[in-house]
C-alpha cells in the first residue's frame, strides 16, 4: 500500500486535566485534549502522514472543544460521531520523575458510544489500522473495535498498543485475554515495559515475543522509557537507544513512538501486510530509532505535545 493512504485510530478522546498550581481552598486545573488514540492521530498527521479518527464524541461543550482541535490538526473527521454521552475526564497527577498517573472519570462516556453501523463511514482502502487503550475493553465500543479487527485484519495492517489503563478495567485477565485475542490478527504490536511488567510479572520478554511472532505478529515492540525500546521480528531482536533529554514529563510518549512507527514503516514502504512480514533487521534499526527520537521530543514538553515532521530527520 502507498504512504498516501490514510491510517485509521481507532479509540477515546478525551479531556486530560492537569494541575497547574494551588490556591487557599482549592488547585488551578488546566486541561488539554487527549486520549492515546487521539494522541498517536495528532502524531501521524504532524508527521506528514493522513490520520483518520474512528471514534464518538459528545455534543457538549468539552466535545466541542475536542472537535475544534481534531480539526485544527488537520485530522480526518470522516468516521468521527457525535454523541449526547458526557466527555470523559482523565485528571493526570506527575511525580517527581516526570511520570504519569490517571484518575478517570468516564463511565457512560461518549468516547465509549461508537457502535457497529459507525464502522461504515471508514475508508474503503486504508494503509493501517491502529488499535488501543481501554476503548479495546470497555462496551459498547470494545465490541465494535473488535468487529473492525475481524473485518480488516486479512488485508490492511493492524496495529496495536494495549497502553493498560487497570483504573478503568482493573481486571489482568481481561486485559492478557484482549492482548491474546489480537496477537493472531495484529502485524505490529507495541507495548511498554508498564504494561509487560504489569500484565507477566515474572514472565520472560523474549519468550513472550516469540509466541506474539508465532501466532503471526510481523513486529513486536516494547519501549523502555529512558532505556530506549526493542523490537522483535521472525530475523531477530533489535535494539535502539533513547536520546538523552530533559525530561519535562512522559505524557504522550509512548502514543509518540506509535505515531512515528507509523509514519516511518509507511515511508520506507513497509505498511502492508506482506511488505511488514518482510522487513529487515536494518529497516527495524532505522524505524525504531526514529520512534525513539520523535519520543524523546515530546518529553522535554508538558502534556502530550507530539512533533512535527520539522522537528525530525528528513528520511527515515
Amino acid at each position: 500500500m502507498s504512504a498516501s493512504l490514510p491510517i485509521v485510530i481507532c479509540g477515546e478522546s478525551l479531556l486530560d486535566v492537569f494541575q497547574n498550581g494551588t490556591t487557599p481552598n482549592g488547585l488551578h486545573l488546566d486541561a488539554v485534549v487527549g486520549g492515546s488514540p487521539l494522541n498517536v492521530a495528532a502524531g501521524v498527521q504532524r508527521m506528514g502522514g493522513r490520520a483518520v479518527f474512528l471514534g464518538a464524541v459528545s455534543r457538549d461543550f468539552l466535545g466541542d472543544r475536542i472537535l475544534a482541535s481534531i480539526e485544527q490538526e488537520g485530522i480526518s473527521t470522516e468516521a468521527l460521531v457525535r454523541c449526547d454521552a458526557p466527555t470523559t475526564l482523565s485528571l493526570v497527577g506527575v511525580d517527581a520523575a516526570g511520570v504519569p498517573s490517571y484518575r478517570f472519570y468516564g463511565h457512560g462516556g461518549a468516547d465509549r458510544q461508537l457502535l457497529p453501523a459507525h464502522l461504515a463511514a471508514l475508508p474503503a482502502q486504508v494503509a493501517a489500522i491502529h488499535f488501543g487503550s481501554y476503548g479495546c475493553v470497555v462496551e459498547p465500543i470494545g465490541s465494535t473495535l473488535r468487529a473492525l479487527v475481524e473485518a480488516r485484519h486479512r488485508d490492511t495492517v493492524i496495529s496495536f498498543d494495549p497502553n493498560v489503563r487497570l483504573n478503568v478495567e482493573p481486571s489482568h485477565a481481561v486485559w492478557r485475554e484482549h492482548i491474546e485475542w489480537m496477537a493472531s490478527r495484529t502485524h505490529l504490536l507495541k507495548l511498554s515495559d508498564e504494561d509487560f511488567e504489569r500484565l507477566y510479572p515474572g514472565e520472560n520478554i523474549e519468550a513472550l515475543a516469540e509466541r506474539w511472532l508465532g501466532a503471526g505478529v510481523a513486529l513486536v515492540m516494547m519501549t523502555r522509557g529512558g532505556e530506549g525500546a526493542f523490537a522483535w521480528t521472525r530475523a531477530g531482536r533489535v535494539q535502539v537507544a533513547a536520546p538523552k533529554v530533559t525530561v519535562q514529563d512522559t505524557v504522550g510518549a509512548g502514543d509518540t513512538f506509535q505515531a512515528a512507527t507509523l509514519i516511518a514503516l509507511a515511508e520506507i514502504g513497509r505498511l502492508s501486510p506482506q511488505a511488514l512480514a518482510d522487513i529487515t533487521p536494518d529497516e527495524v534499526g532505522r524505524v525504531a530509532d526514529f520512534a525513539a527520537r520523535a519520543a524523546a521530543i515530546t518529553c522535554t514538553r508538558r502534556g502530550p505535545d507530539l512533533p512535527r515532521r520539522a522537528e525530525l530527520r528528513a528520511q527515515v
